[in-house]
């Protein structure tokens, strides 16, 4: 048995025990927040997740737990208030999200519903409730900070109200382009795959099982272990081509194959609810043939001579000829995203795909690499070739160059302090109560301070 074999069941073991222990000790009140309490089996439930989501066995964390409840019951409290709701079909999804990932660290829905000692069906009624509140108590978050915002002034101010030897330091930035051409097969390459879809949903209709053939054949590694299900989506979720046959069939009915930018799919309908549909599908990816690389391979040597004798500006060539959809509408630059409420086109070099980096380390700005083959996020064959239109070297943070980072960190500061002065209105006038045995962690004090005293709500 392999090492990690090991840590997953003594995760499990941990877990199987917790479920025990529920069922033999009689549940108790750890804390009351206004009308609400939180169980002892509930910071119990949390934990388990926590453990099967495979991390460390850490008993203090259960304070942390505790605290998020607490936070938890007072949104969710003001949004019944407010009249906010979340629709069941966003539950389910959330629910399936969660399990997706737990089935997957579990390696598999038996050993999980085996450890769980419960069916997946019966552990989703569980959680619901909970996970409702969950995405309530978000939702009311989201309320409070929905007229947040942040002017040049309020940036200044905060900039300025640093301490000079606070100020952070950046690494080296760079601004990076990139042109992308992704081999495209002929109608003939094509049908090799097209007939290979075609086999399959041919067998299920011979009465072959839909969901044994998306585990062994489907390419979409997502939905490829679940049988094929990719759970409930509205109209706006999957490509175009996809959303079509997904509403226009009647549950139960199989599509014909069809193709989209990811391949050939057929899918099953299974359940419809209002503008929701819940489908199966096996996809198809074909494979660049050998003849598709070359009339790629001759398509951007040919690109890449228009931009370096500039008879063509980079920008105009990537919105013309880049297959990257993600950075041709952009001038072919690569977004930091990681901004809350900006995009840069500046990145961090240890932020960059590390084959990247590579590249431009050695580039001189202004310059551009020699087009050539690439595996992109899907595991296909492509060909690029990258454009260093700037590089900024370490530095100490100022205004002039990192307006963007400054914009966030004087944003999420605006937040935070909105976040947290309604939490300390909150706490004042509703009546908090926590268990002795809690009220040694560090984070749970300032529930307790001033003494609070029913009032109405």
């Amino acid at each position: 048995m392999k090492k990690h074999s090991f840590l997953i069941l003594a995760i499990f073991t941990t877990f199987s025990s917790i479920v025990f222990a529920q069922k033999k000790v009689l549940d108790k009140v750890v804390a009351v927040v206004g009308d609400n309490i939180i169980l002892q089996s509930e910071i119990d439930q949390q934990y388990a997740q926590y453990l099967v989501q495979g991390n460390k066995p850490d008993p203090s964390i259960r304070c942390y737990f505790i605290q998020t409840m607490l936070s938890q019951k007072l949104l969710s409290q003001q949004a019944a208030i407010d009249s906010i709701k979340v629709e069941d079909d966003q539950i389910d999804d959330e629910i399936n999200r969660r399990m997706r990932t737990m089935i997957s660290r579990a390696q598999g829905q038996e050993k999980l519903e085996s450890f769980l000692g419960r069916s997946v069906l019966q552990y989703k009624d569980e959680i619901r409730p909970d996970i409702k509140e969950q995405m309530i108590a978000q939702k009311m978050q989201q309320k409070i900070t929905e007229k947040v915002e942040v002017t040049p002034l309020d940036i200044k101010r905060f900039f300025e109200a640093i301490p000079k030897d606070s100020l952070p330091n950046y690494n080296t930035e760079v601004e990076v382009g990139e042109i992308i051409i992704h081999p495209k097969l002929t109608k003939k390459e094509k049908e090799f795959f097209k007939d290979k879809a075609e086999g399959l949903r041919l067998r299920i209709k011979g009465g072959d099982s839909f969901a044994t053939l998306a585990r062994l054949y489907s390419q979409d590694p997502g939905s490829a272990r679940e049988g094929g299900e990719l759970g409930f989506f509205d109209r706006q979720t999957m490509a175009k081509e996809f959303t079509a046959w997904a509403f226009k069939l009647k549950e139960g009915e199989l599509s014909p194959v069809f193709e989209t930018e990811f391949g050939f799919h057929f899918l099953e309908v299974l359940e419809r609810r209002g503008e929701q549909v819940r489908v199966r599908h096996i996809l198809i990816i074909p494979d660049n043939t050998n003849e598709s690389l070359t009339r790629d391979k001759a398509e951007i040597d040919s690109i890449y001579k228009l931009v370096l004798t500039k008879k063509i500006d980079f920008s105009t060539a990537a919105s013309l000829h880049s297959d990257d959809n993600q950075t041709k509408f952009n001038g072919g630059m690569l977004m930091n995203s990681e901004g809350v409420s900006a995009r840069t086109t500046f990145i961090p070099t240890d932020k960059l795909d590390p084959k990247v980096f590579l590249t431009v380390d050695t580039m001189k700005v202004g310059s551009y690499s020699t087009p050539d083959i690439f595996v992109d996020a899907k595991g296909k064959s492509a060909y690029r070739f990258l454009y260093l239109k700037s590089k900024i070297p370490p530095h100490v943070a100022s205004l002039e160059q990192d307006l963007p980072k400054i914009k966030d960190a004087a944003y999420e500061n605006r937040v935070n302090k909105a976040v947290s002065e309604w939490f300390d209105k909150r706490r004042k006038s509703t009546y908090i109560k926590i268990d002795k045995d809690f009220l040694s962690c560090e984070s749970l004090k300032e529930w307790v301070k001033p003494a609070a005293s029913p009032s109405a709500q």
